[in-house]
């Protein structure tokens, strides 16, 4: 498998995660990310519907920039962290909880990112599996 490189995730994809919080609590969110270019790089944006037992569906919608070495960087410009390329760990500090990433790439153009969050204020597993719209 090849490292992978920003213009490998330009386009549409389609996008299932599943939250579990540590209470046993869980959310489900299902929809579209869509990767486009633009002067440095890719602007992502996703759009989805989330669903949580008993309550109603809500819609969500989520921002960020990802540039040529592959650093994300929220919508307001503050790092968020690095995408490695052949797939692994990655982190981000987010005062005072800790963000621990994963990115497998194995079954591409498909992907999954796993996020385990912990800390004084969240204490959740999130994972997202991405399909490309374009396979």
């Amino acid at each position: 498998m090849r490292p992978r490189r920003l213009q490998d995730f330009e386009g549409a994809w389609g996008f299932t995660r599943e939250v579990v919080e540590a209470d046993g609590r869980r959310a489900t969110v299902t929809g579209r990310a869509l990767w486009m270019s633009d002067d440095a790089g890719l602007a992502y944006t996703e759009t989805g519907e989330m669903r949580i037992e008993g309550h109603a569906p809500m819609q969500v919608e989520r921002r960020y920039h990802w540039g040529s070495d592959l650093a994300v960087t929220f919508e307001d410009g503050r790092f968020f962290h690095h995408v490695p390329p052949e797939g692994g760990e990655t982190a981000h500090w987010c005062d005072p909880d800790q963000y621990d990433g994963f990115y497998d790439f194995g079954n591409w153009p498909e992907f999954t990112v796993t996020w385990r969050v912990h800390g004084p204020r969240k204490d959740y597993r999130m994972v997202t599996r991405y399909r490309s719209e374009a396979e």
